[in-house]
């Protein structure tokens, strides 16, 4: 009986055959359930655990009753993960007011958005969500992605926290962040939404670059110049890998942007110039340039 698997008991025994089964295999292990969840419970500092099923709500109702009566706040999904996966794909189509921020590779998108919110403002950082800052060296320092199906639950989770009638900050991304790819609808919106594109002088950005990367692991850093090769030529990255190893961080640094401005103002090339609108920028002071988007929006 051991073997029977517990779905198929419920569909072809009855409910009340399955749930005699189902106490038979978990009921020695409820003690460490509980533990579990109350380890996660504190990991997380979470005020409560969700619970669901694939579509039905049995089995996670039942744990859910458990971890209540053991004290540790529990709800669970009406009508499954399926139902929580087709609201979250669907809620990427409801209209927000996004405001990209746009700016080549240094120009420090990333620190100016977090400042933005410092400042009140709205924001969703994408790249915080894929543990990835977009580019070759993107993975530098951060913790693994997470698959993309899981990338747009915590995308959809983070919009429900904002009020969509105001406007969402979001830094000018690829469709890929890494091997993370933004959800087409919620890809749509960043396309036809207003880009502010913030030009710094290009010793600024080296400057912070290599202030930013210039920690990193010797070899990480390597092998991100390596998967650009052929984008970059090899002429080109041969000189970047030397200038790197030379301890020369600026000029490694100055011939790998070439190429990535190239492809950003190939990128922006393809927008709709009446949606964008360049400020020209001497310092990145991200505290500063945030002030400045602002104080220009009222403008």
């Amino acid at each position: 009986m051991r073997n029977v698997h517990w779905w198929a008991l419920l569909k072809h025994e009855g409910r009340e055959k399955a749930i005699t089964q189902g106490l038979e295999l978990v009921g020695p292990k409820m003690a460490e359930f509980v533990a579990e969840g109350k380890r996660i419970l504190q990991e997380h500092q979470a005020a409560y655990i969700t619970m669901h099923c694939w579509r039905g709500g049995m089995r996670s109702k039942s744990m859910a009753t458990l971890f209540n009566f053991a004290g540790i706040p529990t709800l669970t999904i009406t009508g499954g993960y399926k139902v929580y996966r087709n609201a979250v794909q669907q809620s990427f189509a409801a209209p927000l007011t996004l405001i990209v921020l746009g700016g080549k590779t240094g120009s420090a998108k990333t620190a100016i958005l977090q400042a933005l919110q410092q400042q009140g403002e709205q924001i969703i950082d994408l790249e915080k969500l894929a543990n990835h800052k977009g580019s070759a060296f993107g993975q530098l320092g951060e913790d693994p992605q997470p698959s993309s199906e899981y990338f747009e639950n915590l995308l959809f989770e983070k919009i429900q926290q904002l009020d969509s009638t105001k406007r969402i900050w979001i830094e000018d991304e690829s469709h890929l962040i890494g091997k993370v790819f933004i959800p087409e609808t919620f890809w749509e919106q960043m396309r036809n939404a207003q880009v502010i594109y913030c030009d710094f002088p290009i010793e600024e950005r080296i400057n912070y670059l290599v202030t930013t990367y210039g920690n990193f692991d010797h070899e990480g850093v390597i092998e991100s110049v390596k998967r650009i090769t052929k984008k970059l030529g090899g002429q080109h990255a041969k000189a970047a890998l030397e200038a790197y190893e030379a301890g020369d961080l600026k000029k490694a640094t100055e011939i790998v942007l070439v190429y990535y401005d190239k492809t950003y103002n190939f990128g922006l090339s393809k927008r709709n110039p009446a949606q964008v609108k360049q400020m020209d920028m001497q310092k990145i002071e991200p505290w500063e340039n945030a002030k400045m988007l602002i104080a220009d929006l009222f403008n």
